[in-house]
This record gives C-alpha cells, sequence and structure tokens, in this order.
C-alpha cells in the first residue's frame, strides 16, 4: 500500500518539481485536447480513445479526493483550479479547431457528438465504478497498471472537446448535454474516491491529529458537499434517462408497426425519428398516396396513440434516361 506520501507526490502539483509536473500537465492536456477535438470532428473513435490515454485531468481530480481525505485546504484549492482551467482550456483548444472545419460538428452529422450529448444513470454508474478503481490504485502499488484502463474508460476530455465544437456549431443545447457528462464523471470520481479512500484509512494519523480543528470540520464539509452534489447531478441523469428510453420504446413501436405496412405497400423507410412524446415516419415509394389505414391498426396494437406519429411520404418516380 502506498503511503500518505507517495501519494501526495502522484496527485498534487506541489513542491519537489513543482515546475516540471505543472509543465508536463498544460503540455499532455493541450495535446489531448487537440487529438480529442481532431477525433471527434473525424468521427474516430481510435483517436478519441488515444486522447483519453493522453489526458492528464485525472490527476488533479484525484488531488480534490485526496487533500479532502487529509484535509489539506491548500492543495484542495489548487487542484480545483488547475481542474477548472484545464477543462476550460480543453473547451477553447476545441472551440479554435470548430472554427478550422467547414461544416457544423453536431449529433445529427456525427457519432461522436451524439454519443455525449445525452448521459443517462448509466453513465453515472460507469463512472462511479471507474472513480472507484482510480482511486484504488492511487492506494495500492500492485494494481497501479490499470491506470491506462481507468484513462480510457472514463470520459473527461471529449466531452469537453464536444462542448467546444457544438458552441462554436451554434447548438448550446448540445454542448450542455456533453458538460453535463463531463460533470457527472468528475462528481463520480470525487465521491467513489473519498469512500476508497477512507475505507483504506488514508489520512487517519492526520485526521486525528487535527480532529477538534477547523481543518476537520472543513474536510467534513468538503466530503458532504461532494456527495451532495453527485445526489444534485443524479437528479437530471434520471430525467434524461427516463425520457430517452421513452423515446427509444415509441421507436421500436413505431418501426414493428411499419415494417409491415411498407412491405405490403412496396414502400421504403427513409427516416424514423422521435421528437418530444412524438415520432415522425419518412417514407418513400412510387405514386399515388398510399393508404395509411393498415399502419394506423398496426400502431394500436402496438399501444401506440396514431395521434402522435406524424407521417411523410416521398413520391419516388423512375426516369428512363435517353441515349
Amino acid at each position: 500500500m502506498n503511503t500518505v506520501a507517495d501519494m501526495r507526490s502522484s496527485v498534487f502539483l506541489e513542491d519537489p518539481g513543482a515546475r516540471t509536473k505543472l509543465s508536463r500537465f498544460w503540455i499532455l492536456l493541450t495535446l489531448a485536447s487537440v487529438i480529442a477535438a481532431a477525433g471527434v470532428v473525424a468521427d474516430s473513435s481510435a483517436t478519441v480513445i488515444g486522447a483519453m490515454i493522453v489526458a492528464p485531468l485525472m490527476t488533479p481530480i484525484l488531488g480534490i479526493v485526496l487533500a479532502t481525505v487529509v484535509g489539506d485546504r491548500r492543495n484542495l484549492l489548487r487542484s480545483w483550479l488547475v481542474v477548472l482551467g484545464g477543462a476550460s482550456s480543453a473547451i477553447a483548444v476545441a472551440y479554435l479547431i470548430g472554427l478550422l472545419v467547414a461544416s457544423p460538428v453536431v449529433a445529427e452529422t456525427n457519432d461522436q457528438v451524439a454519443g455525449r450529448i445525452s448521459p443517462g444513470l448509466i453513465d453515472l454508474l460507469a463512472a462511479l465504478a471507474t472513480g472507484a478503481v482510480g482511486a484504488i490504485a492511487l492506494v495500492r502499488r500492485d494494481i497501479s497498471d490499470t491506470l491506462p484502463g481507468v484513462a480510457i474508460a472514463i470520459s473527461l476530455v471529449p466531452p469537453l472537446s464536444v462542448v467546444g465544437l457544438t458552441l462554436e456549431s451554434d447548438e448550446p443545447a448540445q454542448a450542455v448535454g456533453a458538460f453535463l457528462l463531463f460533470v457527472t464523471n468528475v462528481a463520480a470520481i470525487l465521491a467513489t474516491g473519498v469512500v476508497v479512500l477512507v475505507s483504506y484509512r488514508v489520512g487517519s494519523a492526520e485526521r486525528a491529529a487535527v480532529e477538534r480543528t477547523d481543518a476537520a470540520r472543513k474536510r467534513r464539509r468538503a466530503v458532504v458537499t461532494t456527495l451532495v452534489t453527485l445526489a444534485i447531478i443524479g437528479i437530471p441523469l434520471a430525467l434524461s434517462s427516463f425520457r430517452f428510453t421513452t423515446q427509444a420504446l415509441l421507436e421500436n413501436s413505431v418501426r414493428r408497426a411499419a415494417e409491415p405496412w411498407v412491405a405490403d405497400e412496396g414502400l421504403t423507410i427513409e427516416r424514423l425519428e422521435t421528437e418530444g412524446d412524438g415520432a415522425r415516419l419518412q417514407v418513400s415509394g412510387e405514386p399515388p398516396q398510399p393508404d395509411a389505414t393498415a399502419f394506423v391498426e398496426s400502431l394500436r396494437r402496438e399501444g401506440v396513440d396514431p395521434s402522435q406519429v406524424t407521417l411523410e411520404f416521398i413520391p419516388a418516380y423512375e426516369l428512363e434516361l435517353a441515349d
């Protein structure tokens, strides 16, 4: 098991070597931000994963965890400033790269963006588990080699890149969703990190020495604040999960109702998407306009109110081209 001194050396950007640690952090963060933004623009999962491995944001976040547990106010403030500064820098880098891209980088045309603007409870669950692994790796020498896997599993810089790119593309709602994913991951690391370090009795000697001082009260206040923040974040995540689950169920029901109808009518499903509490189905085929009676009946059998569905028919014509 690592000593508190070993952990401090790993995650605190303090002397000895504070200048070297800070320069390493900012160099890696800048490069990771460029890689992540480029990967999102190119819609490349491999490139985005590379950015996750390079990104150093996990270090100051774990610094917040350790400073909270041992009651180190100075390093707590310093780690928070580094995290906030790093996050702002990653967003700014992505925004600047977005200025170089001709077409908007938005969810409708980019899977990397679409996968990061609608976080749900399952994302929180994954982040909690990943944060626990990161904290255990900080405490125990024998599993420190898992940190590259933790870097891949926890998404920190890519959501920030999506924030910058979608802001530049004039999609603030998508930017908010991506930022919520980042905040969710940070809060999960903080919550599980504190629990893990306390369970390993990290800093127990330091805490005993200051149990009746202001430092102890501030440490307890920081722990409570972290846990309350996690609970507050869970509310929008729960609402988001419920909304998207409802939309997915509606989309599946509409598709099941539409498939036999379009087959009988010789049509093709061009697009099916949910919009709020409703769905929009776009089909194409040869004129004239098809009879939708059978489709309406199928919707009712699937438990879908036909008024929830908008049907669009696109006439398709075959043209013979002269030699």
